[in-house]
C-alpha cells in the first residue's frame, strides 16, 4: 500500500485515530475524505495541537477540527508548479486530486526539494549523574547508556540532523570525558559538536549562559539529553517563529485519576459529588526554544532552573507560548524507562535510518 493512503480517513474519525497515522507515516498531515474518496478536509500536525490547546479530547471527531478549505494540486500540475504553490502559500504537503476532487496521491515539500539545513544551534543536557539509575551510571552518564545498541543521545542528534540542524553544544560535568571521547567534534556525524563544561551544576537555564557569545542571532532549541520523542522539531521551530515569543515550552498532555470520590463543596454544603474523576494538565517536556536575546539576559555561572527562569519571564508579563507534543514521548529516568525504551526503540532507528 502507498503511503499517502495510509493517511486517509473520514470525518467520523478521532483525533486519536489521526495521531496514531502521524505517529507511523514520514507525511505529517492526513487527508479527510466522504465515501467516494473525496477530499472535504485535512488534519496537521497544526490543526491537532491546536485542538489540544482548546481542551478538546481524544475521541473528537475529525470534523470538529479538521480545516475544511485546504489547499489541492492536480494530477497534471508540474512538479515545479506545485513547488511554487506551497512556498507561496507556506505549506509542507499538498494533496493531489482528479477533476472531481477525489485524492489520488499526496506531495511533500520535502519530496520536491533537497533537506533544508538550518543554523538555529541545539543545545542538549547531559551533565546529570543519572542517580535513579544507577549502578548502571556507575560507569557510564544516562545520555550514553544504549537503546538497543546506540546511546540515548546519538538517537537524538540523529534526529535533530534528519530535520536538518547541524550545530550542536552538549553541556556536560558528570563524566564529560565520555561525552568527546564518543563523538568527538561532531565530524563522522556531518556536523559540528561542541561542549560547555559546567564545574558545577549549573542547571537547564544556568548552562545556557556558558554559550559562546558569537552565536548566530537565530533561536536555540534546548532538549533534555534523556529524551525519547518523535516530536516534529521543524514544526517546533516554526511555531516558535510564528508566535514571535521569546520563549516556547513543549508540553504534555497528563491525565491523573483521582482514586476517591471527590466531595466538592460551598458554605459547609455538598454542591457536587465526583466518582473518581480524571484531572488533565499539561507538563514540562523537557524541550524548549529560547531567543538568543532571551539567553542573553541569563547571568553567567550561576544555578538556574528553567522553570524558575520562565516563571520570572511571566511574572514580567512576558509570553511564553506552549507548543503541545501528541507524538511520542519518553523521559528515561528510572530502570522501568529504560525497559521501555528498549521495547520502543525500533521506531526510532526507523525514524533515523540507521540500523
Amino acid at each position: 500500500m502507498e503511503t499517502w493512503k495510509e493517511t486517509i480517513l473520514k470525518a467520523d474519525n478521532t483525533m486519536q485515530d489521526a495521531i496514531s497515522v502521524l505517529d507511523k507515516v514520514e507525511t505529517k498531515i492526513i487527508m479527510v475524505s466522504d465515501n467516494s474518496r473525496k477530499l472535504i478536509g485535512t488534519i496537521t500536525d497544526g490543526d491537532i495541537r491546536r485542538a489540544l490547546i482548546n481542551k478538546l479530547g481524544m475521541e473528537e471527531k475529525l470534523s470538529k477540527f479538521m480545516f475544511k478549505e485546504p489547499s489541492v494540486a492536480f494530477e497534471n500540475d508540474s512538479e515545479s508548479y506545485i513547488l511554487s504553490i506551497m512556498r507561496d502559500r507556506g505549506l509542507r504537503q499538498i494533496p493531489i486530486v482528479d477533476n472531481n476532487r477525489r485524492i489520488i496521491g499526496l506531495k511533500s515539500e520535502k519530496g520536491l526539494r533537497k533537506r533544508q539545513i538550518r543554523d538555529n544551534p541545539v543545545f542538549l543536557m547531559a551533565g546529570g549523574f543519572g542517580t535513579r539509575l544507577k549502578p548502571l551510571t556507575n560507569s557510564t552518564p544516562k545520555p550514553l547508556l544504549n537503546v538497543s545498541g546506540k546511546p540515548i543521545l546519538e538517537i537524538i542528534i540523529d534526529q535533530f540532523i534528519e530535520a536538518g540542524f547541524h550545530i550542536f553544544y552538549i553541556s556536560t560535568h558528570y563524566k564529560a570525558d565520555m561525552f568527546e571521547q564518543y563523538f568527538g567534534d561532531g565530524r563522522s556525524l556531518g556536523v559540528s559538536i561542541k561542549y560547555v563544561y559546567e564545574s558545577s551544576p549549573l542547571g537547564t537555564a544556568g548552562a545556557l549562559s556558558l554559550m559562546p557569545p558569537d552565536l548566530p542571532d537565530l533561536p536555540v532549541i534546548i532538549m533534555n539529553g534523556d529524551l525519547l520523542t518523535k516530536i516534529n522539531l521543524e514544526e517546533l521551530l516554526l511555531f516558535h517563529n510564528n508566535h514571535e515569543d521569546a520563549a516556547t515550552m513543549a508540553v504534555r498532555d497528563f491525565n491523573f485519576q483521582v482514586p476517591y470520590g471527590v466531595v466538592e463543596i460551598e458554605d459547609n454544603k455538598i454542591k457536587r459529588l465526583s466518582e473518581k474523576p480524571t484531572q488533565h494538565f499539561f507538563v514540562n517536556a523537557g524541550i524548549y526554544v529560547l531567543s538568543r536575546s532571551l539567553i542573553r539576559t541569563i547571568d553567567k555561572d550561576k544555578h538556574l532552573d528553567m522553570t524558575t527562569f520562565l516563571t520570572k519571564q511571566l511574572e514580567k508579563k512576558e509570553n511564553v507560548a506552549m507548543f503541545p507534543i501528541h507524538e511520542y514521548w519518553l523521559d528515561i529516568g528510572q530502570h522501568e524507562q529504560l525497559e521501555q525504551a528498549q521495547t520502543d526503540s525500533k521506531m526510532f532507528y526507523n525514524l533515523t535510518n540507521k540500523i
